[in-house]
């Protein structure tokens, strides 16, 4: 990691930039070094934020542009064939897009915050054609605070990414655990509208 901070602003917009798109490397490992960087005078804290950022937006922009080619109609044989693993029918998926007109916007800017969402919530936002500009706009937002408190971290730190891992790490495999919890009980407990 530290050898890839070398690039300078350069390889955090990379690193950036992938961590959303194969997720290599979490955010807050990447964001977190940054911090410790700017706490040593090795980069400017405004300069890691902003090139953090569009890193993030550039990334997330990849997976929109999926969703947004694939578009949700194409769910629609998938829906009617695995619905019951999905635990979803075609009218979840109306009322998502429904949803999605009004309040996606928002969505996406919360979702910047969770740890397994921060990527995921591109695909939906583009196949329910959220427009490019509110799905930038709201992605730069909730990524620059995000990125803010990341920098911060590291700065608070000053020393090795380690220090980061070890509150971090803990709390992301507690959340892993409760979304595939979640998920199982939502398919032990899941009836198709016709049977309920």
């Amino acid at each position: 990691m530290n050898g890839l901070l070398d690039w300078g602003y350069w390889g955090i917009f990379v690193l950036m930039m992938l961590e959303n798109i194969v997720p290599p490397i979490p955010s807050e490992a990447i964001m977190g070094m940054a911090g410790i960087a700017v706490s040593k005078g090795k980069l400017d804290l405004i300069g890691v934020i902003v090139v953090g950022t569009l890193g993030t937006v550039v990334g997330n922009l990849f997976w929109w542009e999926i969703g947004r080619r694939l578009g949700y109609e194409r769910l629609r044989p998938l829906v009617t064939r695995w619905g019951r693993w999905l635990t979803i029918e075609w009218e979840d998926v109306e009322k998502l897009h429904r949803y999605f007109d009004r309040w996606g916007g928002i969505t996406v800017f919360v979702f910047r915050f969770l740890p397994f969402g921060r990527t995921v919530i591109s695909i939906p936002a583009g196949m329910m054609h959220m427009p490019f500009l509110r799905f930038c706009l709201f992605t730069c937002a909730g990524s620059l605070l995000w990125n803010c408190l990341l920098v911060s971290v590291g700065m608070g730190l000053d020393t090795h990414i380690e220090d980061i891992e070890r509150f971090i790490v803990p709390a992301l495999i507690a959340f892993a655990v409760l979304c595939v919890g979640g998920y199982v009980w939502r398919v032990v407990t899941w009836k198709p509208r016709a049977q309920r």
